[in-house]
């Protein structure tokens, strides 16, 4: 069953303890400052800078007046939406594993290179991963399993990881967004009261123009890309490949379970802990495994040695006990994020936006922009999707806008945008699972872009806006603009 809670509005705050504006962006430009000056300076893990910004959060709280059972209830709510994220995390690394075992990962591999070649490569991986995560309603299963298998086929082709993985999200963000079973777009329908179709249907143009552009820039880059591949590469690879495991249509039975039960509508969380029953299985029927090393495997993961170095670095995991890197930054950035929220910084933040807006176009616009900077600020989309959802849905009723413009907005530009943040729960995973990391992958991640770019572009043509006459003017700067607290909606924390 999923947990969930309600987000911390204006009108929810304390007013001797509510901050100003100025002093709300305090902590925000400390976090900013240590984040930046951390990685980028120092060159620091993220682990450092996230702890001071939660020692800095936390004096901050402290000096509003909270004390330290509310502080500790901000970054227990703040772990709650990521907990779903952290099991996937937990789950997806072993599962990993278990698929290269069991021979699936390696058979994916083996065939790829034989059916794609580098100029098509970058944009037949963003559209195959487009229609699996749409299929199957979840980006992050989408990377994790298939996304893996093309980091390998890239390598094998002389196609740079960073461009494969930046086709892969694009694809499999894009296809998430429009697929009724992903829980991103069932929670941005439900925090603002929106049919979950008519939703769909909203996204589905600006999804269409910015995957399209998406996929013409990987066609562009794989004509730039394709250098010809070294005599032999891929006959080397394929040789040390079939030397190694047993390649065999029998070996893909553990992504047969695994999408076959996502296509049916379990959860993400069973589904895979289903796949990885499935690769340990198939390691022991098909590999020729022992019991005892193959669950090993699940817990320590794979070291080939083939006849191919390539071969023995892509196909090389950590397993389970490999995530733990991963998990210590999510659980520092959700906590970050939490304690955040608790002391009000977010509110008093979207709380000014609101005020200010002038125009239809520009409190679209804003939504996107304060959606972005949520991701950042909280390392998890979900609040990117709750926050500016409950807060904003009395805003558009004023401005004329149906509650779809909400729900595009905070979607279109919240679920894609957080895999570009380094300390983020999605950008974390991403570069774990495929070993590229966020900042290389990043400039080639061109969904994530144009998605907000191309919402911004229709806001600010009024093109999709469908304005409706209404008797209200715009908000007062102190006109509240949350739900009725009986009609609040709380997050849920099932994740991609």
């Amino acid at each position: 069953m999923a947990r969930s809670f309600t987000p911390t509005t204006y009108e929810d705050l304390d007013p001797d303890r509510r901050p100003s504006l100025a002093l709300a962006l305090v902590p925000v430009l400390a976090v900013v400052a240590f984040l930046g000056i951390g990685s980028a300076v120092l060159g620091l893990d993220p682990h450092p800078p996230l702890l001071w910004g939660i020692a800095f959060v936390g004096g901050f709280g402290l000096w509003l007046g909270y004390d330290w059972e509310e502080l500790f209830d901000g970054i227990a709510n703040g772990l709650v939406m990521g907990l779903q994220a952290l099991l996937i995390i937990f789950t997806i690394y072993g599962l990993i594993a278990t698929w290269v075992s069991a021979g699936t990962i390696p058979g994916l591999m083996y065939y790829g290179l034989e059916i794609l070649s580098p100029t098509t490569f970058l944009p037949a991986a963003a559209v195959v991963a487009a229609v699996v995560a749409f299929a199957i309603g979840s980006s992050w299963t989408t990377v994790g399993t298939l996304g893996v298998a093309f980091v390998g086929i890239g390598a094998g082709l002389g196609v740079p990881a960073p461009m494969t993985v930046g086709a892969v999200l694009s694809g499999a963000y894009a296809g998430d967004k429009q697929s009724p079973l992903s829980d991103t777009t069932n929670l941005a329908a439900g925090v603002t009261n929106t049919d979950l179709y008519a939703h769909i249907r909203r996204m589905r143009t600006g999804t269409a123009v910015a995957f399209g552009l998406a996929v013409l820039g990987f066609l562009a880059l794989g004509l730039r890309a394709s250098g010809d591949i070294p005599t032999g590469r891929i006959a080397e690879i394929q040789g040390a490949l079939g030397e190694t495991y047993a390649i065999t249509l029998l070996a893909f039975v553990p992504l047969a379970v695994t999408f076959g039960l996502a296509l049916r509508g379990y959860a993400a969380l069973p589904t895979l802990v289903a796949g990885v029953f499935a690769g340990v299985l198939t390691t022991l029927l098909v590999q020729g495994s022992g019991f005892v090393p193959a669950w090993e495997t699940f817990m320590y993961g794979t070291a080939p040695e083939s006849g191919s170095d390539l071969v023995n670095e892509l196909l090389a995991t950590g397993g389970l006990t490999g995530s733990a890197w991963t998990i210590t930054v999510v659980v520092a950035a959700l906590s970050l994020g939490g304690i955040l929220e608790r002391t009000g910084v977010l509110a008093v933040i979207a709380h000014a936006f609101t005020s200010s807006v002038k125009s239809p176009g520009a409190l679209v616009a804003g939504t996107g922009v304060s959606a972005i900077a949520i991701n950042a600020l909280t390392a998890q989309q979900y609040m990117s999707i709750v926050l500016p959802g409950v807060t904003l849905r009395n805003t558009y009723d004023e401005f004329g806008l149906d509650t779809d413009q909400l729900s595009r907005a905070v979607e279109a530009a919240g679920t894609p945008t957080g895999a570009l943040f380094p300390w983020h729960a999605g950008a974390v995973y991403m570069a774990g699972v495929t070993g590229v990391p966020t900042l290389e992958y990043a400039p080639y991640y061109l969904f994530a872009f144009l998605s907000p770019l191309v919402l911004f572009a229709m806001a600010a043509t009024g093109y999709s806006l469908d304005v409706t006459p209404t008797p209200t003017e715009a908000p007062a700067a102190d006109k509240p603009t949350e739900a009725p607290a009986a009609d609040k909606p709380t997050a849920a924390t099932d994740d991609d």
